[in-house]
This record gives structure tokens, C-alpha cells and sequence, in this order.
């Protein structure tokens, strides 16, 4: 093994691995970060059509949290200020778009909205300030660290008892309505808010996007608050000049404080030796030593691949094992000549709750849903679709066959919404959950590294008894979306993850 002066190796360069290895690099600690691809960046890096145009593959906007971003000076390495979120429509079948902004007394939503109910419109202020103070408070909860329940020490029970006051003054109306509205449906939450089908419909879209559940799930009410606070509201935010912006000012950052990044360096394995992390082996056979190892990979790639379950307890390795991954998310992006009709927003196709369910019991089944949930979004002459219910276990085909069929399905849901785009189209991309594993390493093409459902949240995630971010391997450390405040692009499971490594014994 090399010998090597590193404090810390952090494994994957997505946005979550980058924001643990800055804060390790501005504490003085010597950082390397080791990604596989050619490039940094995971998620956020981006992709080019056959013309050499570039492309976001996954995400149509994002934000990393402001105190990460004012603690790292993002600012002055080149991240731009947070743009307005744009307009949020509904496509419905008969022509009419319901057009929502969660800005306050905005107009044009009201009316948007008082064309299906006036009751509705009536309604709708009181609803974003609810959304608003259930995002304020999942904030809080993100920003906390997670005891290994039932172990809690006044250290590990002084941060949850703060939580549990930030959730006190929300009120007792609203503190009680936070709590239950997280375990309930989109379907049952929506209704007790709305009474026409269309906003329900569109609410409830929001709510499973990313997520292998339907409109009827239970606890679509806690993913409806996650997404709303990682959007700020119903429409993805874009990042000027788009989100490999995000990724290039983090890189920067580390590389200011002292950090080294080696692209093209994967991880063949994390080193163990009676129950310690002594370093990686990456592919070429080179071996790095270090003291503490971050894995900004998904748990159980991370645990069963790269560590190995001969290392682990029996009982981890089996609950590890039972991490339910279930990606259902497909992308197509299409490079057009710009006479594609489609405007400027977050446009999706959820018309009716039965709608999004049936969409969602197809994937259950391993079926594409031959009319699915769409979100549509452009960045100049790129129309960009977001294709849920698209299962990484397909029951009766499989994804190298089935790639066309997808993207014909993409044109064909929204042909009657935008005439022209099929006819504007250059080059497409269609990226399948099996890319997504192959390429970026997500197991099961699951965006979030792990589902984010009631028992995958909070002190049960990533494992129950195992949500501080240390796993049974003396000085190996969980940073990635997979861990508890992860899911998005707001680097709170990085910066939580690095608070646990620098209060950590040697």
C-alpha cells in the first residue's frame, strides 16, 4: 500500500461527497476525493447530444442550502444566485392549463385556479404559507443529526430536542397537521385541502416525483414537503448556465482550501482490517492509505460492493440487503431546431389522481405506463423530459429493447399539448434506469440512493440503529443521498455527515 498523508479519502465526486470534502478541507484536514467518471460532479455533471451541445441529464434545476453555500463561499467561486422559480402548469386533455405560483397574492394563479374552484382559489394562500412552514421545519430536521436510536446520550438528545421545539412554535395547529400530514397519502392530504380534481392532481404530481410511489401511497405526504423544500415550492429553480454550475463552484471551493480530486480514479475497494478503514484500491491496482473513508456512494453499493459482507455483522448485511432501492425514472432529452412550442416552466402531465396511480401501478408491476407522468422542462432549444414510471426491472422486456418504445411514448403523450416538437427534434438522449446504474453507479436506478419512504426516514435511514452516518467499520463514514438529510441536491447529507467525522475518536 502506498503511504500517503491524507486525514481522509472521500469517495465520489457528486455534490453531497464535494460539500463533506470542502468542510474537511477549510478544517484543515487533508482531503483527497477520488470519482470515477472523467468528470466531477455525479448527478449534477453534464451530458453532451451528438452535435457536442450540453445537456443537465438529470435534474432541471436544484439549490444547495444557503448556509452550505454561504459557509463554502460558493458565491465567490462562481455560483450564481438562485433564479426565480417559474411557473408551474398542469396539462389537462381538454386544452385548459392550470397555471400555479407559490409567490405571494400572485394573481394570475388565483385566476388559474378559480377556473375549476373558487373555493379552491380561496384557499390557495393558506396552503403555500402551510407548505412553507412544513419546509422550514423538514429543513430543521435535515440540518440535525440522527441519533442510533435507542442509544441517546444528552450529546445525541440536545440537537432532537431543539428539533422538537423548532417544531413547537410552529404552533399546535400546525405542529400537529406537519406531523400527520407526513404519514398520510397525496391523495387523502390534497383532499382535505382541495376540492377540484385538477389542483389535487397537480399537487400530488409533485409529490412523487423521484419516487417510485402513486397518489395513494402512504407518507407522499412527507415526499410532497421534500421535494417542495428542495424546489422551493411546485417548479424546479434552474441554475444559470445549468446545474453542472452547482458542481464546478464546489470543486473550486475544495480545490481554494487545499483539497486534491482525481477524476478517472474508481474505487475498486474500501481496505478493512479488523474492523478499521486503512484506505481504497482503486481499479488500476493502486492502493491509498487513510485513517477515516467517506463514501458519497449509496449505502449498499458501498457496503456489499465495495467493503463486502465478509466484513460486516450477519444482521447488517441481511437489513443492508433489504434497503429498498425501486428506480422508476427515466429522462429523454431532445436538442430541437427551437421550434418546439413548449414554453418557459415546470410543465407536467397529472391530470387526475387515478391518473398518476395507474401510472404507478404499471412500474408496481414491471411494466411501462403507457400513459405516464410526465415534467417537461426547456433550456433554450432543449426540451427535457422527466418520465416517471419507467421500472429498472422491466417484467417483459428488457431496457435495450425497450428504450425506443419509451421515447415514442414521450412524443406520443405529448403531441397533443405540443404539435410541433417531434418535428423540431435534431438529436435525442434517452437515459433508461439501467444507464443510470451502468453509468453513475445509482444501484437500481434510484435517484435518491434509497427510497425515501416512512421506514427510510429520518433516525431509519439509511439503516434503523445506523442514521449517524458511521457504519461498523471503525473510521468509514456514509455522506451520500442515502443517509438522512439526502435526496435532492441540498448537500445536507454531506455537511451532516462531516459534523459526525470531526467529533469522532481517532
Amino acid at each position: 500500500m502506498s503511504k500517503s498523508n491524507y486525514d481522509v479519502i472521500v469517495v465520489g465526486a457528486g455534490h453531497n461527497g464535494l460539500v463533506a470534502a470542502t468542510y474537511l478541507a477549510k478544517a484543515g484536514k487533508k482531503v483527497l476525493v477520488l470519482e470515477r467518471r472523467e468528470h466531477a460532479g455525479g448527478q449534477l455533471a453534464s451530458r453532451a447530444f451528438d452535435d457536442g451541445s450540453r445537456f443537465d441529464p438529470l435534474h432541471a434545476g436544484g439549490q444547495l442550502r444557503p448556509d452550505i453555500v454561504r459557509e463554502l463561499g460558493l458565491a465567490r467561486h462562481g455560483l450564481a444566485a438562485a433564479a426565480p422559480a417559474p411557473a408551474y402548469v398542469s396539462l389537462l386533455a381538454d386544452g385548459r392549463r392550470l397555471q400555479l405560483s407559490t409567490a405571494p397574492g400572485d394573481a394570475r394563479t388565483l385566476e388559474s385556479i378559480r377556473q375549476f374552484s373558487a373555493a379552491d382559489a380561496a384557499r390557495w394562500p393558506e396552503f403555500v404559507a402551510f407548505m412553507d412552514k412544513a419546509a422550514a421545519f423538514l429543513d430543521a430536521a435535515y440540518r440535525t443529526p440522527m441519533p442510533r436510536l435507542p442509544h441517546v446520550g444528552l450529546a445525541e438528545g440536545w440537537p432532537l430536542a431543539k428539533l422538537a421545539w423548532t417544531l413547537r412554535r410552529l404552533g399546535g395547529r400546525d405542529m400537529f397537521r406537519v406531523i400527520r400530514s407526513m404519514s398520510m397519502s397525496a391523495l387523502e392530504f390534497t383532499e382535505e385541502w382541495f376540492e377540484s380534481e385538477e389542483l389535487k392532481a397537480a399537487i400530488a404530481a409533485v409529490a412523487i416525483h423521484g419516487h417510485t410511489l402513486g397518489s395513494m401511497s402512504a407518507g407522499t405526504g412527507y415526499t410532497l414537503m421534500h421535494n417542495w423544500l428542495n424546489r422551493g415550492g411546485l417548479a424546479h429553480r434552474p441554475v444559470a448556465g445549468g446545474s453542472v454550475h452547482l458542481a464546478e463552484a464546489l470543486v473550486a471551493a475544495f480545490i481554494a482550501h487545499g483539497g486534491e480530486l482525481r477524476t478517472s480514479a474508481g474505487v475498486q475497494r474500501i481496505l478493512v482490517d479488523r474492523q478499521r478503514v486503512g484506505g481504497v484500491r482503486l481499479d488500476s491496482g493502486e492502493e491509498i492509505a487513510a485513517s477515516t473513508v467517506m463514501s458519497a456512494v449509496d449505502p449498499r453499493h458501498t457496503l456489499l460492493g465495495l467493503v463486502g459482507a465478509p466484513e460486516l455483522p450477519p444482521e447488517f448485511v441481511w437489513e443492508t440487503q433489504s434497503i429498498k432501492m425501486r428506480g422508476a425514472v427515466a429522462k429523454v432529452h431532445l436538442q430541437t431546431d427551437g421550434s418546439h412550442g413548449v414554453p418557459a416552466g415546470t410543465l407536467a402531465i397529472a391530470p387526475t389522481l387515478k391518473y398518476l396511480e395507474r401510472a404507478f401501478d404499471a412500474a408496481k408491476y414491471g411494466e411501462i405506463a403507457a400513459q405516464p407522468y410526465l415534467e417537461v422542462t426547456t433550456a433554450g432549444d432543449v426540451v427535457s423530459i422527466h418520465f416517471q414510471s419507467a421500472p429498472y426491472k422491466l417484467r417483459h422486456a428488457d431496457w435495450a429493447h425497450a428504450r425506443g418504445n419509451l421515447e415514442q411514448l414521450a412524443f406520443d403523450t405529448l403531441a397533443p399539448h405540443f404539435p410541433a416538437l417531434k418535428a423540431s427534434v435534431r438529436h435525442s438522449r434517452v437515459i433508461t434506469p439501467a444507464d443510470l446504474e451502468r453509468d453513475l453507479g445509482l444501484t437500481e436506478g434510484d435517484l435518491n440512493h434509497g427510497q425515501l419512504i416512512l421506514d427510510q426516514m429520518f433516525f431509519m435511514r439509511p439503516l434503523p440503529g445506523w442514521s449517524n452516518h458511521a457504519t461498523p467499520i471503525h473510521g468509514l463514514y456514509l455522506c451520500g443521498s442515502g443517509v438522512h438529510g439526502g435526496g435532492g441536491i441540498s448537500g445536507a447529507a454531506g455537511r451532516n455527515a462531516v459534523q459526525m467525522v470531526l467529533k469522532a475518536k481517532p
